[in-house]
């Protein structure tokens, strides 16, 4: 089996996805301290961040459609500019020493409808580079190197905004996604066109695919569920971690911890070939409980530290693993679409984690939201395991065959399929097999972002 890195066209995408990742990693805290010195308000910050994440969730199952029909490196390639002009203009805007909290606010929403459009294609793209048994170390080599930025990203962020200011964090954000663009620019990527139809047609073959695996829809659940938890703890942890654990320097211990987890869990990935993928990535994800468990009982930081580093690692397992079984068993003319729901359901967890931790913890103590996240998150992640597709859902190094769940049903009726597509490679002149559900006994988060 060839290395990914060794094939020209992904080592380009991986090249172009690194440099965009650690642009990303030092803006949230620079946004972050922008807004805050420039207004002295959480509401502005709130709005700001608001702002960036509406438009994502309303735009992301159209941003899956666009990703299928025309291509997913085109509208990966475009939406790179576009965010690459709204971060030059945040940071001219910030350079200049007058920000204005309207013009930050109108640049991350353009941001956040950009962001819609580009998460989806991230896992056409490994699909129309690699080739089905080299996709989990794609993945792999893909997440740990973002967790790797993601441990770095807050010191270089406080690096460049005590040096140089917070306009240079998005001048570098800026510049990662012009070179990311170019990289995208000089590749070609085999896709599998689709029928022209309505926007509505093409939404709802995408969620019919959705629901139309049980391994897949009750993982969601658990992935939603888990980042809603997820929030919990970011609300409630470093308030904790202050109050009782011995200030600001517990929680980012937490926090340094866990993002050594998460990439020793994404190493790890790249190396083990587990038989059951979607089951194990989701019995590991349970282990999410401990830290909010840990939290809830007041346990000594060390042992917090570990719990929380354990829970990432898990994370980290889990997101190549889940992604390749999602490239793997999906055809590839709906994959960007079925992406797109994943994400939706992962991320519009996170605001209702954000909103109630607050208000339950006002209530009744902070004990009790976390001990409810340990259970609602460890609950439904070992319930996954009670549906036949998550147990029998195995890793195959067999061709795909490239078939939806409507066309199979057709073909064991005996009816003939009538909108089957021919792969082919854009600018290539080459043809590939598309990815399909080849489950061996019946049928990506987060987590990926997923959890």
């Amino acid at each position: 089996m060839t290395h990914p890195l060794r094939l020209r066209t992904f080592r380009l995408l991986f090249i172009g996805r690194t440099l965009s990742a650690i642009g990303d990693a030092v803006v949230p805290t620079a946004l972050t301290l922008a807004v805050t010195r420039a207004t002295g308000s959480a509401a502005a910050l709130a709005t700001v961040l608001g702002c960036a994440l509406v438009p994502k969730l309303l735009l992301l199952p159209i941003g899956g459609v666009a990703a299928d029909r025309w291509d997913a490196r085109r509208v990966a390639l475009a939406t790179d500019l576009l965010r690459c002009l709204c971060q030059l203009s945040v940071s001219l805007e910030l350079l200049g020493g007058r920000p204005v909290l309207s013009h930050l606010a109108a640049a991350s929403m353009v941001g956040g409808a950009a962001s819609a459009f580009a998460m989806p294609t991230r896992l056409p793209l490994v699909t129309g580079t690699v080739d089905g048994p080299a996709r989990l170390k794609a993945n792999a080599l893909t997440a740990s190197a973002t967790s790797l930025i993601q441990l770095c990203g807050p010191a270089l962020a406080g690096l460049l905004i005590y040096t140089v200011g917070a306009g240079s964090a998005f001048l570098l954000d800026a510049a990662s996604f012009l070179v990311s663009a170019t990289m995208l620019a000089m590749i070609q990527v085999r896709r599998t066109p689709i029928a022209r139809r309505t926007l509505r047609a093409d939404l709802i073959e995408g969620w019919s695919e959705v629901r139309s695996r049980d391994w897949y829809w009750s993982s969601l659940v658990a992935h939603s569920v888990w980042n809603g938890a997820a929030a919990v703890l970011a609300t409630l942890g470093p308030l904790i971690a202050v109050r009782r654990l011995g200030g600001d320097g517990a929680w980012i211990a937490v926090l340094e911890a866990g993002a050594v987890g998460l990439t020793v869990g994404s190493l790890l990935a790249g190396r083990l070939t587990p038989r059951r993928p979607v089951l194990i990535g989701n019995l590991a994800l349970a282990g999410y409980a401990i830290p909010l468990l840990l939290l809830a009982l007041g346990a000594p930081l060390p042992l917090l530290v570990a719990g929380y580093a354990v829970a990432m690692g898990a994370l980290g397992f889990l997101n190549p693993v889940w992604q390749t079984a999602v490239q793997q068993h999906i055809p590839a003319h709906v994959l960007a679409r079925v992406s797109s729901y994943d994400w939706l359901l992962s991320l519009a967890a996170m605001p209702v984690g954000y909103a109630l931790a607050p208000m339950a913890a006002k209530a009744w103590g902070a004990s009790v939201p976390l001990v409810i996240a340990a259970v609602l998150v460890g609950g439904t992640c070992l319930a996954t395991t009670a549906f036949p597709g998550v147990r029998r859902l195995t890793t195959t190094v067999a061709e795909p065959t490239g078939i939806t769940a409507a066309e199979a049903a057709a073909e064991a009726s005996g009816a003939v399929p009538t909108n089957r597509t021919n792969p082919t490679t854009i600018g290539a002149g080459t043809t590939t097999g598309s990815a399909a559900a080849c489950i061996s006994a019946s049928g990506e988060h987060a987590a990926a972002g997923r959890p």
